[in-house]
């Protein structure tokens, strides 16, 4: 009973509190004008680039002559690239203006590669028969079958391929892909085949879903 006649008593000054003056008060200065420039400007960053058509690229030129290596002439390069573009639906433009600017260069790069072995023993658990030893021409012996892996490090070298296709219109980049194939081949027509495989296999996702 005493606890409910203090909270009573206490109500009405908590509901003075509550209708005295609030101290802050909402102020501010109005939004600037425009600049008289912004009306026409146009903030492209402010929207996302649209989709890029593929389906007009249909032809295309060399944005410079490809260089070669030891193993690779140049004009086993450009021949590759080209028969490469063509199956893509890309034909060289002969005269008048490309769509497409082709850039394609070869190097010769170095990788790791890791082979895993396996060394193999096989000891026995318990009794086994050893050239008569023992009762019955058996001996106690102790092991098991198991396997060893070997992990073998050795460095390789390949044949990188890079082939970067550009908007003839504005320069931009439109495709930029490269594949790698062994250098070793023993003969040329097996490095022919080796490149042709590599800038097949660089242009295999053109044009991008």
């Amino acid at each position: 009973m005493p606890y409910r006649l203090l909270c009573l008593a206490l109500l009405p000054l908590a509901l003075a509190a509550c209708q005295g003056s609030n101290p802050y008060v909402a102020s501010g200065n109005p939004i600037p004008p425009a600049p008289p420039q912004a009306a026409g400007t146009f903030d492209a960053s402010a929207y996302p680039s649209p989709p890029r058509d593929y389906g007009r690229y249909r032809s295309w030129r060399w944005r410079e002559q490809p260089a070669g290596l030891a193993n690779a002439a140049p004009g086993q390069l450009a021949d590759a690239v080209s028969g490469a573009l063509d199956q893509h639906g890309l034909r060289p433009a002969h005269s008048g203006a490309a769509d497409l600017l082709v850039s394609a260069d070869i190097r010769l790069e170095r990788r790791l590669r890791q082979v895993r072995d396996y060394d193999y023993y096989d000891p026995y658990y318990g009794p086994y028969p050893y050239g008569g030893v023992g009762v019955g021409g058996y001996r106690n012996g102790y092991g098991g079958y198991a396997s060893v892996p070997i992990v073998r490090t050795y460095e390789v070298e390949v044949m990188v391929v890079r082939i970067d296709l550009f908007d003839a219109r504005d320069g931009q980049p439109v495709w930029s892909a490269s594949a790698e194939s062994g250098s070793d081949k023993d003969s040329p027509r097996d490095r022919e085949n080796a490149l042709r495989e590599s800038v097949s296999k660089a242009l295999s996702g053109y044009p991008p879903s």
